[in-house]
């Protein structure tokens, strides 16, 4: 267990960080958070809700619903960039943690892929703007694979450094985490950076993956066990005939492009071709990535019944519990789900951070991206995560 500042500022046993978001999203990152709990010896350490902030109404209100329904007004629904400019970032409240999913629109490799050239690229530094105000013991960013090429690489070593020196300074753990080896249903990549204030003395080690041996499989995920009927966000969704009949060839696991398809049936699409269209679960294997946008063919499909998923058995592939209710329309409710962070991973990495500050040891594996040695960032005189 730390001593000094953290246990000094605690009355009685529990240790709780105070936690703000911003991008938060429905709630995954959140649901995560407070439902990580470690306990050494005498004390209890927790993790609260203090504020959070998106842009998308439905979005803040699913938020609101499910991880702070008596503090409605914690909850910032408003494009960082009007707030900071009409308000200010220094009006929130002080928090001891800060968790955000900066927007991953320009770092997707689905896309242009334009990084600090687009739109949502730079929004990365109002975390660093929470940082040098706050100066949180901890914080936990994460984003998508695809963001190690952007800008030719030169994205993240940006974002890194600007990371690093910010507050007092961070001591980082970055890792491209592979989600399907820590129980969750589903083939995930993404990028999870940890940065623990430095002159606490700490530093942040990988959690060890839990399943290399036996994934769990989206059959297991979607049956055990079944979806009650009248569940929230279970409605189907109506399907064309020629979808139907698209879907009777394609065979769990394949999709429009490996299957045998009647000439009729074929899609008649030049150029790049995803693997996720009109593609089946396989139910003995992980889901593939769901995600929160795409048209016809990307809802994610059942293996065995010709339709796409619901939004709750896709809510159940992201780790959601059934009683999570996602407030909008069909489409808006498929976004919240694929674009948040699975509550399972999160309470798996927030966990462990915990155990860190009550110097409770785990199992970890080393961090798949090696120190940057240049000279510009040794100056620096703190370690650095750099991604080739």
């Amino acid at each position: 267990m730390i001593k000094g500042w953290f246990v000094k500022q605690q009355n009685g046993v529990e240790m709780d960080f105070r936690l703000g978001e911003l991008f938060c999203g429905p709630g995954g990152i959140a649901l995560g958070a407070i439902n990580a709990k470690v306990e050494a010896g005498s004390r209890v350490y927790r993790i609260s809700h203090a504020w959070a902030n998106d842009y998308d109404e439905d979005t803040c209100k699913t938020y609101i619903k499910n991880i702070c329904s008596q503090s409605s007004g914690s909850v910032i629904c408003q494009d960082i960039r009007e707030f900071e400019k009409f308000i200010g970032i220094e009006s929130l409240s002080q928090i001891d943690a800060f968790a955000y999913g900066f927007p991953c629109n320009d770092f997707s490799i689905v896309g242009e892929q334009k990084g600090f050239d687009g739109k949502f690229g730079p929004l990365y530094s109002y975390g660093v703007k929470v940082l040098n105000v706050f100066k949180p013991k901890f914080f936990v960013a994460e984003n998508v694979g695809g963001i190690t090429s952007a800008n030719e690489g030169k994205a993240l070593e940006k974002i890194l450094a600007d990371l690093i020196s910010a507050g007092n300074g961070y001591t980082l753990t970055a890792h491209l985490y592979r989600f399907e080896q820590y129980g969750i249903p589903q083939i995930r990549k993404r990028l999870i950076i940890v940065g623990v204030d430095k002159t606490l003395g700490l530093k942040f080690k990988v959690p060890a993956p839990t399943t290399l041996d036996r994934y769990m499989t989206a059959k297991e995920c979607i049956e055990s066990p079944p979806i009650l009927q009248g569940a929230y966000n279970h409605e189907l969704t109506s399907q064309s005939k020629n979808v139907v009949e698209r879907l009777k060839y394609i065979k769990p696991g394949e999709n429009a492009w490996t299957a045998n398809l009647p000439e009729h049936l074929k899609l008649k699409v030049k150029g790049a071709k995803l693997s996720q269209i009109y593609k089946r679960l396989h139910p003995d294997k992980p889901s593939y990535t769901i995600t929160g946008s795409g048209g016809g063919g990307t809802h994610g499909y059942h293996w065995e019944e010709n339709r796409a998923l619901t939004n709750r058995e896709r809510a159940r592939i992201q780790t959601f519990p059934d009683s999570f209710v996602f407030i909008g329309g069909k489409e808006s409710v498929r976004k919240q789900i694929g674009m948040a962070v699975s509550p399972k991973m999160s309470e798996i990495i927030f966990e462990h951070i915990l155990k860190m500050f009550a110097g409770i040891k785990y199992d970890y594996v080393e961090s798949n991206f090696p120190v940057l040695k240049s000279q510009s960032y040794q100056q620096l005189q703190i370690p650095i995560a750099y991604i080739v």
